[in-house]
């Protein structure tokens, strides 16, 4: 069983697989939310996921591309939060302990004040034990698409009232809403945060510029 103080673990050669890399481990090492926080802490290079299964997740960094997307995304949530002043904004940076018991990243999310500060100082300090109010995904060229529609399905049910699912690559735009099926969009100009975001208009232009979908 892992110890709460668990000597340092590496992952090297797994962080370096240009492929979002899941390891099952057995009952006998059961990765407890204790356990997972105490490997976080010791190896912060990494970005880390941990399942409801306790199965560990391990992301790659992303490419220039992706990784300017994923700002250009967090940079339009501030702007608009920092207008509307109604909760808290988060990068991918940010864990969340679902109720499910996972612990997830969102590429951005926020929450509302209301729920933030709801929470007590600690729990703001380490990963916020709820599932954000709205969270967006954004598919990198490695991602497997099944799984991250599976964390979008995984986030509606455990509280998010609104998600989007964003590919550049085919410039598609899946949204989720609680108890409705997933809408799709292709290549939208825009999308609006809805009643969970009131004003928010995500502008797509420089999530899609430069995208080309594969030719047959």
């Amino acid at each position: 069983m892992l110890t709460s103080n668990p000597p340092p673990i590496s992952f090297r050669k797994a962080a370096l697989s240009p492929m979002m890399t899941t390891l099952t481990l057995p009952a006998s090492l059961k990765l407890t939310h204790k356990a997972f926080l105490d490997l976080v802490a010791v190896n912060p290079d990494l970005q880390l996921e941990r399942t409801s299964d306790g199965e560990l997740v391990i992301m790659p960094p992303t490419g220039g591309e992706t990784g300017e997307r994923n700002d250009e995304i967090s940079f339009q949530l501030r702007a608009w939060n920092k207008q509307a002043n109604l909760g808290k904004t988060f990068n991918a940076a940010t864990g969340f302990s679902l109720p499910n018991g996972s612990d997830r990243s969102p590429d951005a999310s926020w929450v509302s004040r209301e729920r933030w500060e709801a929470l007590t100082p600690q729990e703001r300090k380490t990963f916020p034990p709820l599932c954000p109010d709205f969270v967006v995904e954004l598919r990198s060229p490695t991602d497997n698409l099944k799984k991250l529609q599976a964390k979008m399905q995984e986030y509606i049910e455990q509280g998010a009232q609104l998600g989007w699912l964003i590919d550049p690559k085919t410039k598609q735009v899946e949204i989720y809403h609680p108890g409705q099926d997933k809408e799709i969009l292709y290549a939208p100009a825009t999308l609006s945060g809805e009643a969970v975001l009131p004003g928010f208009i995500l502008d797509l232009q420089p999530i899609f510029a430069g995208s080309m979908p594969d030719i047959a």
